[in-house]
């Protein structure tokens, strides 16, 4: 029988219709990409998919203004967007990847294209940041340029659906609060077309952060026209469970009644 693949909104907080209609999103979408054949080892479900074309999404990202401007990236560190850090470590640019899980008191590493162990596709993997980078506090971080996100599905008007466990929100509102990200940086994301879903169809929380920016191997979607202001990137305590918190020491550690 197969492995059915892990859940990570276990310990997600919010609306259970909300995180019901997210939970079948992702599915339909996961099992999209596996009979189109167009997930990577190791497979789509559970997953910020790795998908067939992420290095052509990554080289069309890579011939737009916005990334030849900006200096210093935040990157998930999903499989599905190594090419987009190992281009920005070979055009020059620091690459702040996020822990995985936030599980270190030092959430991100830091990628200096100057000082890296291997080549910058291995030293933009996780395994090959363990040798590359190190791990810094959010307080030590540079002012953010430019936000890669990963994402299980994303709308044609930017809304994101992500594994399910909000980190990737929760790395964003550390970094605004800690000054390094504003309300006009702009956020990417590179995805397969069967991930991108009509304007509306991707339901959203107070919390979630849209991203600017869609990215496929054929096509670039900008979001932000008719759309109106990003909301304030926030840590939302009331919807972060004890576990979650417990298992983020940051987190544990920003905690308002700690």
């Amino acid at each position: 029988m197969p492995r059915r693949p892990p859940r990570h909104d276990r310990d997600a907080g919010g609306p259970q219709d909300v995180l019901a209609a997210k939970a079948a999103l992702r599915a339909e979408v996961w099992a999209a990409l596996k009979a189109a054949g167009a997930a990577r080892f190791p497979g789509a479900a559970g997953r910020i998919p790795n998908f067939t074309g992420a290095e052509a999404a990554a080289q069309r990202l890579r011939d737009r203004p916005e990334w030849q401007q900006a200096r210093v990236l935040k990157a998930n560190p999903d499989s599905a967007q190594l090419p987009v850090r190992q281009r920005a470590l070979e055009d020059g640019k620091t690459v702040y990847m996020a822990v995985p899980r936030l599980a270190e008191p030092d959430p991100f590493f830091l990628l200096d294209p100057g000082h890296l162990a291997d080549p910058p596709r291995k030293a933009a993997s996780i395994s090959g940041a363990s040798r590359s980078a190190r791990r810094v506090p959010v307080g030590d971080l540079a002012e953010v340029g430019l936000v890669v996100s990963g994402c299980v599905a994303v709308g044609e008007d930017g809304a994101r659906l992500g594994k399910g466990g909000g980190f990737a929100d929760l790395e964003y509102a550390l970094a605004s609060a800690a000054g390094l990200i504003g309300p006009d940086t702009l956020v990417v994301t590179t995805v397969h077309e069967l991930q991108v879903r009509p304007a509306g169809s991707i339901p959203v929380t107070g919390h979630d952060i849209p991203v600017d920016l869609v990215v496929t191997p054929e096509r670039i979607i900008d979001c932000r026209p008719g759309r109106g202001p990003r909301p304030a990137a926030a840590i939302s305590w009331p919807e972060l469970t004890e576990d979650k918190i417990a298992a983020i020491p940051l987190l544990a550690a920003l905690r308002p009644d700690r």
